[in-house]
């Protein structure tokens, strides 16, 4: 439970008669004590002497938290941030002594017990009605309520501090960051707060390719305002804001045996999609649709990717498109086809086609009357010619059942950039 949950859920003792804090005031000096004792007598973990500096931290949290309770009830204006600096410290200083978070829980049930036993004695012996009781204590439980979530706070901030603690809680953060649909902002707020991530308004995620396609081998250390996971499945990180470049010269330097597929920087709700585009850019790569580069930009080649987003339907529609290509030689179904692209590039233009294609001009038109023989009325239907451009431009596919024309796949058929074998060096 974080703070402002047990915020939101305590009973405030606003709604108490005032006059109940001088009933309760003279108490507060032997229910101290009593609660001290309690929680010595009960968990063996407090039951050392306590006049060391560690000691103090407790009783100095015990009498901080019921002198407030009663001086809310007085006055419900009172401040609470001095009890709250206390309980925070003591939340710390636990996991720094080395105990467990259901000892310190367990601390704040006993001393709510106590203070409840002690409450039942006065009421009685005042004569407050059982109304009043029952608002009593329900404020009195969701007061310690509250001050238990603000030394767990505490005790996860200590937690996240200590070395491996810190990778695991920064890790957790990044996995928050790519969920689907995307987290609450509150929630990644609180864990960057245990972390000390200054939570930025834009970041740039980056999939990560090792030359070997295992785990990649960092040769030295990241920023620390980088979050990163580089030993799953999809190695990745993501950096707040844009990436500039001496940031990716430090990348490069430090993951030197590795490809970098930069994401557009985008806001913290569209991390997941950003990350899904700079990984789908070094699958492009790796099937030979994009330039093999060390570094690539995805946001330079969105259109690439979404054409080719899907392959199935891509491989559908090839299939409906280009069958009357299936009775063609592989020679004359690659010349009609770099034909048909140069002709919907150039919007028909012959001289410009011929230019393009290093052939002469009546070479262009016997080549156009032969698509004009096979595709027919479809040349001139904006919405086909559209589809074809789309296919076209989709690259490689996987081949289609049933059909000569799913054997050869487009990258095959039309010039292309092919994958470079020296990468790295790009």
């Amino acid at each position: 439970m974080t703070v402002e949950r047990g915020l939101d859920q305590a009973a405030s003792p606003a709604a108490l008669p005032r006059k109940l804090a001088d009933i309760l005031r003279p108490e507060l000096g032997s229910l101290a004590a009593e609660i001290v004792e309690e929680i010595r007598a009960t968990i063996p973990a407090y039951a050392r002497p306590l006049d060391g500096p560690y000691g103090k931290s407790i009783i100095a949290g015990v009498e901080y938290a019921i002198t407030l309770f009663v001086a809310q009830i007085a006055d419900p204006t009172a401040s609470k941030g001095q009890s709250h600096e206390v309980h925070h410290r003591l939340g710390q200083n636990e996991m720094r002594e080395g105990r467990s978070l259901d000892t310190l829980q367990a601390a704040y049930r006993v001393g709510a017990r106590v203070s409840w036993r002690r409450i039942m004695r006065v009421g009685r012996r005042s004569g407050l009605s059982s109304a009043v009781m029952s608002q009593l204590a329900d404020a009195m439980l969701g007061f310690m309520d509250e001050l238990a979530s603000v030394a767990l706070d505490g005790y996860l901030e200590a937690k996240a501090c200590t070395a491996g603690a810190l990778d695991t809680w920064r890790r957790k953060l990044l996995q928050l960051l790519l969920e689907v649909p995307p987290a609450p902002p509150k929630a990644i707020a609180e864990l960057a707060q245990l972390t000390g991530w200054a939570v930025p308004d834009e970041v740039t995620p980056i999939a990560v390719q090792s030359a070997d396609g295992g785990i990649p081998r960092r040769h030295a250390t990241f920023d620390s305002d980088l979050l990163s996971e580089l030993d799953g499945a999809e190695p990745r990180f993501v950096v707040p804001g844009r990436v500039t470049g001496a940031r990716l010269a430090a990348l490069q330097a430090a993951l030197p045996d590795c490809r970098l597929s930069v994401g557009p920087c985008v806001t913290l709700d569209a991390v997941a999609d950003s990350l899904r585009w700079a990984r789908t850019a070094i699958v492009m790569i790796d099937r030979g649709l994009l330039p093999a580069r060390r570094i690539v930009w995805a946001e330079e080649h969105l259109s690439t990717l979404l054409v080719n987003s899907d392959l199935n339907l891509i491989a559908r529609l090839r299939q409906r498109l280009f069958g009357p290509l299936d009775e063609l030689t592989e020679k004359q179904r690659e010349r009609m086809l770099e034909t048909l692209r140069a002709w919907l590039d150039t919007q028909g233009n012959v001289v410009d086609i011929a230019e393009r294609l290093k052939v002469h001009p009546q070479t262009v038109r016997y080549r156009m009357r032969q698509l004009q023989t096979t595709f027919g009325e479809r040349l001139q239907d904006a919405n086909a010619r559209f589809e074809m451009e789309l296919v076209l431009r989709a690259g490689a596919t996987q081949p289609t059942p049933r059909s000569k024309w799913g054997a050869y796949p487009i990258s095959e058929l039309l010039p292309s950039q092919r994958k470079s074998t020296q990468w790295l060096a790009n």
